[in-house]
């Protein structure tokens, strides 16, 4: 093969070009999303100063919940910057290396999301189903190994994918049409026999993604069973109340995930604004949701973060402390 051909196959660089059809609402657009990404950092980091600082909150669920906080903030930081830069500057170009580090990071710390949601949901069951043994099932020893464990997961099962779009020939051109690197994009682009890369990209999302979100249906199937069990209404309402926060984030991340991840594989009839805007949604609403839903619906969230930043919660001006 010529140089010519090899440097027209494998480019040096790719071309983004934000949302197609709207590209005259680009900066109008960048407001919404600047805006989310401004409370995204905010929220995830005021939410880990808020564990760190106070020991009462050193328990499984807020311990995996920072762990959620902090791949929030990757999946943030890794998109958001490059998209604003699209919407503003025009600055269009990522270098091929930057781009195969972006799909890396969107989808392994995407599946490391999914893993802590799974973990989540274990605690929650744990702790209606067999309270008296939370305390001895989910220590710290175990909390941290489960983490551990979701991180290798999320980064060896996702690690092949950069290798394996390096090797592939891009003979449809280098402009992605998206706001971002992402898989399913790239692998339009080249015309090469995908096959073995979408099955395994597949079996994937089954084996993480899938799998994360049986064991959360499994574990509320149960908790609901246990609650329905409790001999007062007051006892139902108080079990089914520690679970709503877990429960709304889970809708506001999976929703939007399954609607990309299915209509990017079999609903290509959809238009690709609506493919980019809603891929867009699935990386800056959930880690701006995340903090916020915990923090306005935890009551322990709510008064450690008065206590940090000395105001007095409503407890203390009740008490006179």
């Amino acid at each position: 093969m010529s140089a010519a051909n090899w440097t027209f196959l494998h480019p040096s660089i790719f071309i983004l070009t934000g949302i197609p059809g709207l590209e005259a609402f680009h900066v109008w657009i960048s407001i919404p999303f600047c805006s989310i990404y401004i409370l995204s950092l905010l929220g995830n980091c005021l939410l880990l100063l808020v564990v760190r600082s106070m020991p009462s909150l050193h328990e499984p669920m807020y311990l995996f919940l920072s762990m959620l906080a902090v791949a929030d903030l990757v999946i943030s930081t890794t998109t958001l910057p490059k998209i604003l830069s699209i919407f503003w500057f025009q600055r269009r170009v990522i270098p091929i290396n930057a781009c195969l580090a972006q799909v890396f990071l969107i989808h392994s710390v995407s599946t490391m999301e999914s893993g802590f949601f799974a973990a989540m949901a274990f605690d929650r069951y744990v702790a209606i189903c067999n309270p008296l043994r939370h305390a001895s099932i989910l220590t710290k020893s175990v909390i941290a190994k489960i983490g551990l464990l979701v991180m290798i997961r999320g980064a060896v099962l996702l690690s092949p994918h950069p290798f394996l779009l390096k090797g592939l020939p891009y003979c449809r051109g280098n402009v992605i049409s998206h706001t971002y690197c992402e898989l399913m994009a790239l692998v339009r682009l080249t015309c090469a026999d995908t096959r073995g890369l979408r099955a395994y990209g597949l079996t994937v999302a089954f084996l993480t993604g899938g799998l994360d979100f049986s064991l959360v249906i499994l574990s509320y199937v149960l908790i609901l069973r246990t609650v329905f069990r409790l001999p007062s209404k007051e006892a139902r309402l108080k079990s089914l109340g520690t679970c709503s926060s877990h429960v709304c984030m889970i809708l506001v991340f999976y929703v939007p995930a399954f609607f990309s991840f299915l209509t990017h594989r079999f609903f290509h009839s959809v238009a690709p604004s609506v493919h980019i805007f809603v891929a867009n949604i699935y990386v800056l609403v959930p880690p701006m949701m995340n903090s916020v839903i915990y923090g306005v619906r935890t009551k322990k969230i709510r008064e450690a973060a008065l206590r940090v930043f000395r105001f007095p919660s409503p407890r203390d001006t009740r008490t006179g402390k």
